[in-house]
């Protein structure tokens, strides 16, 4: 009998994240079950879960049935691109030896692209330009680069030096920056590897030039960037913010850069869309970009390439595998309860 998947990415679709041949190379090797846009029924979920070796879903609605089933099942795979389905049952998935995987990595370089463009827009004044351009009110040469630079030989931090920051540390490598890292996670060894100093997070505001906000939203992170830290940022200092809001005082960003007391580039909101008199799009020194960064096509594919990969590798011990398993010692680093 072929292994079987549960393939129920919704709330993501099928075309959006399997390329044609993806799906012709999963089902070369498992059944594929349901397969569909729409949430998949909790009877048909359940009858198929009996023969499962594993299962591929976007938004777990299934709620604990794999405490009362599943006894072939070897792996659950989320699309959604966190650990945030704690109703599936981690602890359950841990004690029966079910391995649980999420496609988080496949967004990494999509993001870290779009922050090096946030970088270059805030710390160029390139943004603002355009709309001094649009308005007449451009300057040129001298004049225009005024309390801008560039990023050769720069200071950065990394706040969070997970998978992101591996993509957005490979872009920054021709320009010679200096690599400041705050991540209890992460030990001295793995830091060091990377050529990345440790630093608090007083350090870090204090001395970076451009400081990327690219942690987690752990139960630990939510709200770590606060109004202190915030007021140690300088005219000359950039912050970047391409992972969630909840990690930041908002209310204390917003007010700090109309006053115009540092740069900022941003992705992510608290509240999205952003209200239409929200004073941030106003503000001119922000960039601003509405949650942009992994939302492209390439990003999307890749979690089918990432899907069917890691299936390939569980299934017929073939390949490498490419996805993001939690574990009990990674639990706290990686869950991301209430995700906004």
């Amino acid at each position: 009998m072929r292994p079987s998947v549960i393939v129920a990415p919704h709330f993501r679709t099928m075309e959006e994240i399997f390329r044609p041949g993806a799906l012709d190379r999963l089902g070369s090797f498992a059944e594929v079950v349901w397969g569909l846009d729409s949430p998949m029924p909790q009877d048909r979920f359940e009858a198929a879960l009996e023969d499962a070796t594993a299962v591929v879903f976007g938004t777990w609605h299934y709620g604990d049935s794999l405490v009362r089933g599943a006894p072939n099942l070897r792996a659950v795979l989320e699309v959604a691109g966190a650990h945030d389905h704690q109703a599936m049952g981690y602890e359950e998935c841990f004690n029966r030896g079910i391995e649980v995987g999420s496609v988080a990595h496949a967004f990494g370089p999509a993001v870290a692209e779009l922050t090096l463009g946030l970088t270059f827009a805030a710390t160029r004044g390139i943004a603002k330009n355009d709309r001094d351009f649009r308005s007449s009110q451009e300057l040129w040469l001298h004049e225009g680069n005024v309390g801008y630079n560039t990023m050769f030989d720069k200071v950065v931090g990394f706040v969070g030096c997970g998978g992101l920051s591996v993509e957005l540390q490979r872009l920054l490598r021709p320009f010679g920056v200096r690599i400041l890292g705050f991540d209890p996670f992460l030990p001295d060894e793995a830091m060091h590897e990377r050529g990345i100093e440790r630093a608090d997070l007083e350090t870090m505001f204090r001395r970076s030039d451009v400081v990327y906000v690219l942690a987690a939203p752990t139960a630990t992170s939510r709200g770590m960037i606060d109004r202190r830290l915030l007021e140690l940022l300088e005219p000359h200092q950039t912050l970047i913010m391409t992972s969630r809001a909840a990690l930041v005082d908002f209310d204390a960003l917003t007010e700090l850069v109309v006053e115009g007391r540092f740069r900022l580039g941003v992705d992510v909101f608290p509240e999205e869309p952003l209200p239409a008199d929200h004073p941030l799009r106003a503000a001119e020194s922000v960039v601003l970009s509405s949650h942009r960064a992994g939302a492209v096509p390439d990003a999307l594919l890749a979690i089918g390439d990432m899907i069917v990969d890691d299936l390939e590798a569980i299934i017929t011990n073939v390949g490498e595998r490419r996805m993001q398993y939690l574990t009990r010692a990674s639990l706290e680093s990686l869950l991301q309860p209430g995700r906004e």
